[in-house]
């Protein structure tokens, strides 16, 4: 995988448009569909030629670009605390996985199965949502520490919210284990945070052409 700035930049996105969609779920029990969609999507890519194809293309992870600005930049009156706690819970729990080969491989046969059941339905129904979510309940979940979503309880009680909470998780721990494999690592987000948000303004502009 290519270990370009831009690639890091779009592996992250999509690591904050998770996050970000866990928080509108369990704060609002709705989110954007084309965002739910592209990071769903997304857990499928494993043999992709580049970061791009991982989301379909940019505008698959525009809205974890524009959140990923602004949770990076120095405007803390948009800044929140808890899209940017799941995404350093994300980026911490890929990185344990990594030394897990045994769960990186249930993952997979979880993914693999899971494929084969959206060619029964789609990638959104509500069914492989389901099985998303149960591979991420019996796999990441399982290893400490735990991501504890905060939100209305009206909202996370819902079983199909909680389906979705948990696979867009999984989507999530897929970006941030790319974004790994593009070069990424942890200590980036606070010492390099103004490339990023520099990378990311240049993605955006080229998208507004």
């Amino acid at each position: 995988m290519a270990q370009t700035i831009k690639d890091r930049t779009l592996a992250l996105a999509g690591t904050f448009q998770a996050a970000y969609l866990v928080h509108q779920i369990a704060t609002q029990g709705m989110t954007d569909n084309a965002a739910l969609e592209s990071s769903i999507n997304s857990i499928f890519k494993i043999d992709t030629d580049s970061v791009e194809d991982v989301y379909g293309d940019i505008n698959g992870v525009i809205t974890g670009l524009s959140v990923l600005k602004r949770q990076l930049s120095n405007d803390r009156h948009r800044y929140d605390m808890q899209v940017t706690q799941y995404v350093v819970a994300l980026l911490h729990l890929a990185k344990k996985l990594t030394k897990k080969p045994q769960v990186l491989q249930q993952i997979a046969e979880g993914i693999s199965g899971a494929t084969e059941q959206a060619k029964l339905f789609h990638n959104g129904h509500d069914n492989v949502i389901a099985r998303l979510a149960d591979i991420y309940q019996k796999t990441v979940s399982t290893i400490p520490p735990k991501i504890i979503v905060q939100g209305q309880h009206g909202h996370l009680s819902n079983p199909n919210n909680a389906n979705k909470v948990r696979a867009i998780l999984l989507a999530g721990i897929r970006s941030a284990i790319l974004w790994m494999q593009c070069g990424g690592a942890r200590w980036q987000v606070l010492f390099q945070r103004k490339s990023y948000v520099t990378e990311t303004v240049r993605i955006l502009a080229l998208l507004r052409q």
